[in-house]
């Protein structure tokens, strides 16, 4: 077990609202989120969860269908067997093969579609609930992998609960619920919909195969730099953090993420005319970075620059007014 927990992401912007889905809208997904139980080959079991995605296909996390000796879906009280698996072990996703599974697929788009701050919900089954669950939230992370994004958001979930659906408003397929970073600030993370198409057409193998480790998985000095910037960041260990944003930055010159977590640390550090300078590379590569937002705000207070960081505050209420707020008693708290 790693530290990183199974699931078991100015001027013209409008303010996004929490995705509500009506009614029918998860009435309709309700029946397409599935409960999946694995016979383990210790004779042990698993729960998890999962979504069809194609005709008798149902993708889930790999993790939850690791070391299986047989997998079901359950839906309306049936009870489905999966005959086949074609797994991709390093992104944790994994498509069971049906054979007369009578459900309609949910629609998909690529997780690259998605946007800061956008509304999502997710659906999925933790623990031993008898109907699925739904939380909501909006999109905090965008994180470049291979050739698609892992994803950062803000609603929340629970055990058994991997494998389950973040959608945006309209009811789209666009993650798949995986894993959260430890303790009560939890980062909860997303798989892209890409690798999920990507799996489609492939053929598929045995069910019970040997399982491998997902790229969250392996061991911390192995980890992407968005995973290793978490802990040092919530913890406030803010030369550890410049230490490793820093090499992210080498690596991914191209991504606003490494550019915050480098800004945020030399802000905590004090250097603020390098943080100012990178955060605003952060805002000309992503317009929606509430964080960035909040901390440029911090600097022109800092500096005696009342109206721009009021101009930050009015920024702030149109991508999160949570975060408005907060800005606003710092800046009062401010010496």
């Amino acid at each position: 077990m790693t530290k990183f927990l199974i699931g078991l992401l100015v001027g013209c912007l409008t303010a996004p609202l929490m995705a509500e889905p009506s009614g029918e809208l998860l009435q309709s997904l309700n029946s397409r989120v599935l409960r999946i139980q694995v016979g383990l080959t210790n004779g042990q079991f698993g729960l998890g969860s999962g979504v069809v995605v194609a005709d008798n296909q149902v993708v889930t996390n790999c993790h939850v269908v690791a070391n299986a000796s047989s997998i079901s879906v359950l839906s309306g009280g049936a009870v489905y067997h999966a005959v086949g698996v074609k797994p991709d072990w390093k992104h944790d996703v994994c498509m069971l093969q049906m054979e007369d599974l009578p459900l309609a697929p949910v629609k998909m788009k690529s997780s690259s579609e998605l946007k800061y701050e956008q509304p999502v919900f997710t659906i999925g089954y933790p623990s031993f609930v008898p109907a699925p669950v739904t939380t909501q939230g909006v999109v905090k992370g965008l994180f470049t992998m291979d050739d698609s994004v892992i994803v950062r958001a803000t609603p929340t979930f629970r055990q058994g609960a991997s494998g389950g659906g973040l959608f945006d408003e309209s009811g789209t397929l666009v993650g798949l619920i995986t894993l959260k970073s430890p303790g009560k600030d939890a980062y909860y993370y997303y798989m892209s919909i890409d690798w999920v198409q990507a799996l489609l057409n492939k053929p598929a193998g045995p069910v019970v195969v040997k399982s491998e480790l997902p790229f969250w998985g392996k061991p911390a000095a192995q980890w992407p730099s968005f995973m290793k910037v978490v802990f040092p960041y919530l913890h406030k260990d803010w030369n550890g953090l410049k230490t490793v944003a820093a090499q992210w930055v080498k690596q991914e010159p191209a991504s606003t993420e490494a550019w915050f977590y480098l800004a945020a640390a030399e802000y905590e550090t004090h250097d603020l005319t390098l943080a100012e300078q990178h955060l605003h590379r952060v805002v000309s590569m992503n317009e929606q970075h509430s964080q960035a937002f909040y901390y440029l705000g911090l600097i022109a207070e800092a500096n005696g620059k009342h109206s721009e960081a009021l101009a930050s505050v009015d920024v702030l209420n149109q991508l999160d007014a949570e975060k408005a707020a907060e800005l606003t008693v710092a800046m009062r708290t401010q010496p």
